[in-house]
């Protein structure tokens, strides 16, 4: 089990790694929605997105002969990022299993970063397979981009900075994937104010996490491409941390879906408001509230944040999206 006191651990141990991001308000987004938006913004990471946080917490932890033999992960791409800028840091070595799925500019990135990457199956699910391969051949820790305590932990940092900067935050919008993100989020924020709203976004090609919710129990969907390529994968039949988490924190009736379409006109939103680079995954909360996909009585008037998890797309593909 993941507790605030860890959240709190992670905060010290993520310092000189992780950066504490900004929290603004946007007018042109408020004015739109009719509620107070204000947005955190973790694309200004170092890595571009929030994984840094999980990353660096998790390498922080490791042990002495855990540093020694390496780590592995399987990513859709930014948590890949995040642990190898962390190794890197800490002096561990770092492989990374990738899918056919994921941005090539995203491949490189890791690859920058010094780590070994590999290229196996067309799901994150088949890359996850491959980096339990390595853990019995190679005795390498295996990091769970998600599904990890130190992980949760360390994006749970979020949630702390977020009341700190507006302490009367009344519903925090968080993108939802293989949900350590949101499980992190939501048990900081209710900690302190228990009746604070958190909604999840996810995307209709992969919404593991729901589908799951609502069948009671971790569950296999199909993967298929979509914008929003850092919230694809499943989350594990064997789920240790996240499902519970978000089951308990959320609930599947606080998880909404968004087609395509909306997830661009997010992405578009954001740059025009704000000037803001925003992946597909990180405008899927602005995404949302302009979709109308959460009540107008539950947004009208109320203080509203928006986690911009990640900026890390392709030049030519945000260019592409915005100039449509």
């Amino acid at each position: 089990m993941v507790t605030i006191e860890d959240v709190k651990k992670a905060q010290r141990n993520i310092r000189g790694t992780a950066e504490r991001t900004p929290l603004i308000f946007s007018e042109s987004l408020s004015e739109k929605t009719g509620a107070e938006i204000y947005l955190k913004l973790d694309t200004l990471q170092p890595t571009g997105s929030f994984k840094i946080r999980g990353a660096a917490n998790a390498v922080a932890r490791l042990s002495e002969e855990e540093r020694k033999n390496g780590v592995v992960t399987a990513s859709t791409g930014n948590f890949g990022r995040a642990l190898s800028y962390a190794g890197k840091q800490a002096g561990v070595p770092v492989t990374v299993c990738l899918s056919r799925l994921v941005p090539q500019n995203k491949v490189e990135a890791v690859r920058e970063l010094g780590a070994t990457v590999e290229i196996c199956g067309n799901t994150q699910d088949e890359a996850m397979a491959r980096a339990a391969g390595l853990v019995e051949t190679q005795q390498m820790k295996i990091i769970s981009p998600f599904d990890d305590a130190d992980v949760i932990a360390g994006q749970g940092t979020i949630g702390l900075e977020i009341l700190e900067d507006l302490p009367e935050t009344d519903m925090a919008v968080i993108a939802l994937s293989g949900g350590g993100l949101i499980a992190g989020i939501a048990l900081a924020l209710r900690h302190e104010k228990p009746d604070i709203g958190v909604t999840g976004v996810s995307t209709r090609q992969c919404p593991a996490m729901y589908e799951s919710l609502k069948a009671g129990h971790p569950v296999d969907v199909p993967e298929h491409e979509s914008v929003a390529d850092s919230l694809g994968g499943g989350i594990g039949l064997e789920n240790r941390y996240s499902f519970a988490m978000v089951r308990d924190l959320v609930g599947a009736e606080n998880i909404v879906l968004l087609a395509e379409d909306e997830i661009k006109n997010g992405m578009c939103a954001l740059h025009e408001a704000e000037n803001i680079v925003a992946e597909g995954g990180g405008a899927v909360g602005v995404a949302a509230l302009l979709a109308g996909k959460i009540k107008s009585e539950d947004i009208q008037g109320k203080k509203i944040v928006c986690h911009i998890s990640g900026g890390n797309v392709a030049e030519d593909v945000f260019a592409k999206i915005v100039a449509a």
